[in-house]
């Protein structure tokens, strides 16, 4: 499954490449994709992971970047 999440307060580009580098290391992510010009995160996982998947991603960009919020 592929979905789009808008972003809220995303700082940088900077910032927005650290965050997907570290979500794309998350156990269950098939592919994450974070454009700060858009500020849209676009996540792939299987089907049947993807909830739990989705709230992995929450938890941690929020200890990345905690200003960040993921609008589901």
């Amino acid at each position: 499954m592929r979905k789009s999440f808008k972003l809220d307060e995303i700082d940088c580009a900077n910032c927005a490449r650290k965050l997907q580098d570290e979500l794309a290391r998350l156990d269950g992510v098939d592919a994450v994709s974070v454009n700060f010009m858009t500020q849209k995160l676009t996540l792939s996982a299987a089907d049947e992971l993807f909830d739990d998947v989705l709230e992995r991603v929450v938890t941690l960009a929020a200890r990345i970047e905690p200003d960040c919020e993921i609008v589901r």
